[in-house]
């Protein structure tokens, strides 16, 4: 599942070395990325990696106290557990397993329905969900306790997926930005943080 795309039609690395390839990859030469390291109906590999760029994201807000704890919350902690460690591995697993997977899906499938409107030569929806996990790389630093780099990486990632959708969908990127507006309201205003690092 770690697996990276160099040529679909040749074979795929696998492994950590793969992932921080595709990390690089996407950072710096996007368009090669989008257009040669998504495989049609293949999620499992951009799922991993989106994953584990919202993982580093939420347990670097978490090492640095940067994130709400359950005591600043109006809620009861579920089975009686505070913000410890123990606490930090079930919001770990709540994003891995559950918050990640559902927002990438909820995102493509919206996203599905501004393509349909725009695209008509479009692509599926497995690549549009690898295009929004690939477009996240550049949050893995909103980790870090700095409002104006979590700016920048949320605008970074959105510009990513503009582009991821233009390649991918076969379309301008004018009308690529109108499709995939409300899926980066969703993954980098409010799941990244950008609208709160920005003050909005």
């Amino acid at each position: 599942m770690t697996q990276w795309i160099g040529n679909p039609e040749g074979g795929r690395g696998r492994g950590p070395r793969a992932l921080a390839r595709a990390w690089a990859e996407v950072l710096v030469r996007p368009r090669r990325f989008f257009r040669n390291g998504i495989a049609p109906a293949d999620q499992a590999p951009g799922l991993v990696f989106g994953v584990l760029v919202a993982l580093g994201a939420v347990g670097g807000r978490l090492a640095t106290g940067d994130m709400p704890t359950f005591e600043t919350v109006e809620v009861a902690p579920p089975f009686g557990l505070g913000s410890g460690p123990l606490g930090a591995v079930l919001v770990l697993l709540g994003v891995g397993l559950f918050l990640a997977p559902a927002a990438f899906h909820l995102s493509a499938a919206l996203e599905t329905v501004g393509l349909a409107l725009l695209a008509p030569d479009r692509a599926g929806v497995s690549e549009t969900v690898q295009v929004i996990a690939y477009a996240t790389a550049p949050c893995l630093l909103t980790a870090v306790p700095w409002a104006p780099l979590r700016v920048v990486c949320c605008l970074y990632g959105a510009g990513l997926l503009i582009v991821g959708t233009a390649v991918r969908h076969r379309t301008s990127i004018p009308r690529a930005a109108l499709a995939a507006a409300l899926p980066a309201v969703i993954v980098f205003g409010y799941g990244y943080g950008g609208f709160a690092a920005a003050g909005l």
